[in-house]
């Protein structure tokens, strides 16, 4: 597989960029099991660098075609085409604040502000449009609209928040799903939601039936460490937010708290990094 356009493309918005080879797993009479590709961030002693990574097989059938770059805003866009290109994948690589970063890009964007605006939830477009936030405005981390920090954005309430003091999480870690580094937030809220039961074998929750029918066909998994939780509650912040990736921010109001759409892209599959 030749990717000499996308070393040259990496090293335009000041990345490295490497192929890794890895042996793919075999059965159990001998042949080889296609792993697939893998994107991921890796490090050495010059620092951080890209990676697409896979067994031969994998690597050899897919192709991956350079859509969009801004060199200046150190993005650029991919598109990974795999299994006789039936699966097109799109995913937007750059730097934010202290690090690069990969994310899966939901939808078909085809340049790097389409990218940038599909991981935007609905709730943070909607506000920027009603704020009236031009092209420029909107791809800041700080506006009028929301705040960003990584894949967490925070958007002023229109109306003052009722909150029980006694309900307030104090330096409450907040996390997607799958792992990461949590940003750490000085003062959290959570609201309603559906309550889930959460276990490392179950990491996105299982509501109260799924959880007693797995207790039926496994009346062990009672002793499991399970952890009650809220999916899909509204989550609200106030306070400073902290991470090691990224400059501390400080709210000053209670602000609605959502993650990027990078979950609804079922190229995530193909994503080993995690900020």
């Amino acid at each position: 597989m030749k990717l000499e356009h996308l070393e040259r493309a990496f090293e335009a918005i000041g990345a490295r960029f490497q192929v890794e080879v890895h042996p793919g797993a075999l059965r159990w009479d001998g042949t080889k099991i296609s792993s697939g590709y893998s994107l991921n961030i890796g490090h050495d002693r010059h620092g951080q660098y890209f990676t697409v990574s896979g067994d031969e097989e994998s690597l050899a059938t897919a192709e991956f075609l350079l859509l969009n770059q801004k060199k200046h805003d150190r993005h650029l866009l991919l598109l990974a085409k795999s299994e006789g290109g039936k699966r097109k994948d799109r995913f937007l690589c750059g730097h934010d604040e202290r690090e690069w970063f990969i994310a899966a890009v939901p939808g078909s964007a085809s340049t790097v502000m389409q990218a940038k605006e599909a991981l935007k939830p609905a709730t943070v477009r909607q506000a920027q449009a009603r704020k009236g936030l031009n092209a420029r405005q909107a791809n800041t981390r700080h506006n009028v609209a929301f705040r960003r920090q990584g894949e967490w954005f925070f958007v002023p309430l229109d109306k003052p928040l009722a909150v029980d003091p006694k309900l307030i999480l104090r330096h409450e870690p907040i996390s997607r799903s799958g792992g990461g580094k949590p940003h750490l937030v000085e003062q959290l809220y959570r609201t309603g939601g559906e309550v889930v039961y959460v276990h490392q074998n179950y990491p996105r929750g299982l509501t109260p039936k799924q959880y007693e029918e797995v207790l039926l066909r496994r009346p062990t998994a009672k002793r499991w460490s399970w952890r009650q939780m809220h999916r899909n509650p509204g989550v609200y912040a106030r306070g400073s937010v902290r991470h090691p990736d990224h400059e501390t921010i400080v709210l000053h109001d209670w602000c609605r708290v959502l993650m990027n759409e990078e979950h609804l892209s079922p190229s995530r599959s193909n994503l080993a990094f995690l900020d």
